[in-house]
């Protein structure tokens, strides 16, 4: 499924226009990116946590020529899901 779909199911349970609905999505889209960039954490009851997470560095290697690179630290999201999500 993408936004275009989840937009599209929004519209039909609204009965409003597919552009609308793709206005609400990409809202809470952008609401949902700037809280997590702003406060390190979204905690959405019932659903889920979004979460940044710091990566330590660490040493990669190419597995065809056994060459070895460093891997620098970075700051990737998790999502933990909720009770209601995990029991489906």
């Amino acid at each position: 499924m993408i936004k275009l779909d989840i937009a599209h199911k929004i519209a039909e349970s609204l009965h409003i226009k597919d552009k609308e609905a793709m206005k609400i999505v990409t809202e809470i889209i952008t609401a949902i990116r700037e809280t997590v960039v702003k406060y390190g954490r979204l905690e959405i009851r019932n659903f889920g946590v979004f979460q940044i997470k710091e990566r330590k560095s660490k040493i990669g290697r190419n597995p065809k020529t056994k060459v070895e690179y460093p891997i620098p630290r970075r700051r990737v999201v998790t999502f933990k899901p909720g009770k209601d999500i995990r029991t489906v």
